[in-house]
């Protein structure tokens, strides 16, 4: 008797003890649960939800929804040695999800309205777009602290790291710059002209072009990015963006036009041929904004004077002569003086079909677009913009027999 009561005491307290371990998982998942849906709901979450629901095209990839859990894993616990790069929006860090696939994961810093509106904006534009000059996004996280973007791995950095960076001395080729400029202008002519609605950057920078395995160039980072509506020709707002490569005019105007990514776009150019960054205390006063510095050395036909000395040594005269009249162009104060980012992608598509006619025809393959308005209405050039070219044409006819006679 007393054997068997031992026995239904001992069986009693280990059901009892799992039935107290139960209900503690239990309750300790309902909490999880809840704190999840409120991250969910904080950061955006049915709103978000809301706004993919409204893009019809089917063959638009909207992006996988990840569980915190997962990118915990696959990052280390977001551990710092992942680290990639830190901005303005969060830090970016490197993981490996379970399939032996090679991700980026950014992390906000902290989450406020404005930080939820920009991680919707840039999750609803990329999953508008698929270039291969774009970094593609494969998903998000709405159950962290914290949203949580995932990427693609672009393995090789930043443009900016490789022009400005001291410690990296890996040399940057005429070519390599020609093809990397045309790589980011065909994908910024593709976010204007090509896409189904019109979009602006609002932030291009060498430190947002990222370069892959094969040194090809993507453009990443889209949390200030807008979409505009087709009849719309600016967007007005409050001036954001990056000293160096700000628009003067938008910057007095707080009118943000498809021109001012031209004028961002040509910054970069500059960097390109000068290796110089957009700005510098190491230059005169006058001089300390790259632009500035540029478009004077052209003016005072000193333009070899400034250029990086790889792209002197190994360049083609005439093709920097042509890039360097380009990014003049670009970095005009008035905007509607500016060439569009088509114009200015065609030109560099000229430009390096001079040394290879089997570019043009390559380039066209690699790009890879889902949504695309009419021919006609991607083709269209009025009257207006046909005079202007060719009173640019005639310009640079006559800026290049000036450079080329020193």
């Amino acid at each position: 008797m007393k054997i068997l009561i031992g026995i239904g005491t001992g069986i009693g307290a280990i059901v009892l003890f799992l039935l107290c371990w139960w209900s503690c998982k239990y309750i300790r998942r309902r909490r999880e649960a809840k704190l999840k849906q409120k991250f969910f709901v904080r950061n955006g979450g049915f709103l978000l939800q809301q706004r993919l629901s409204s893009i019809q095209d089917n063959h638009v990839k909207k992006g996988k929804l990840f569980t915190s859990t997962e990118l915990d894993k696959a990052t280390d616990h977001f551990n710092e040695n992942r680290i990639l790069g830190r901005g303005g929006q969060g830090t970016v860090y490197k993981g490996m999800l379970v399939d032996g696939t090679i991700i980026a994961v950014k992390k906000a810093k902290v989450i406020d309205v404005e930080q939820v509106e920009q991680f919707i904006n840039e999750v609803i534009i990329l999953s508008e777009i698929n270039h291969r000059n774009v970094v593609k996004l494969l998903g998000f996280c709405l159950e962290s602290e914290v949203p949580l973007l995932v990427y693609e791995f672009v393995p090789k950095g930043t443009l900016y790291q490789y022009l400005h960076d001291p410690d990296r001395e890996f040399p940057i080729s005429w070519e390599m710059r020609l093809r990397i400029a045309n790589e980011v202008a065909k994908a910024l002519s593709y976010l204007h002209s090509d896409a189904a609605i019109p979009i602006y950057h609002r932030d291009i920078k060498s430190s947002n072009i990222l370069l892959d395995e094969k040194y090809r160039a993507k453009v990443a980072d889209f949390g200030a990015s807008k979409l505009i509506p087709i009849d719309q020709t600016h967007l007005t707002t409050m001036v954001r963006g990056t000293f160096g490569y700000l628009d003067p005019e938008y910057y007095q105007t707080s009118q943000f036009t498809d021109k001012s990514d031209v004028y961002s776009f040509g910054v970069v150019l500059v960097e390109l041929l000068t290796r110089e960054k957009p700005i510098s205390q190491l230059r005169e006063e006058e001089c300390r904004n790259l632009a500035s510095y540029f478009i004077i050395s052209m003016d005072e036909n000193c333009l070899f004077d400034v250029l990086d000395k790889e792209v002197l040594d190994h360049g083609d005269k005439k093709e920097i002569i042509a890039v360097s009249n380009l990014a003049k162009r670009c970095l005009r104060l008035h905007g509607r003086y500016r060439p569009t980012m088509k114009e200015v992608a065609m030109e560099l598509e000229r430009v390096r079909s001079l040394r290879n006619p089997m570019v043009v025809e390559q380039n066209e393959e690699e790009i890879d677009h889902i949504r695309t308005r009419s021919i006609g209405a991607s083709s269209a050039i009025s009257m207006s913009m046909r005079l202007e070219a060719e009173v640019e044409l005639t310009s640079m006819e006559e800026d290049q027999s000036l450079l080329l006679s020193r």
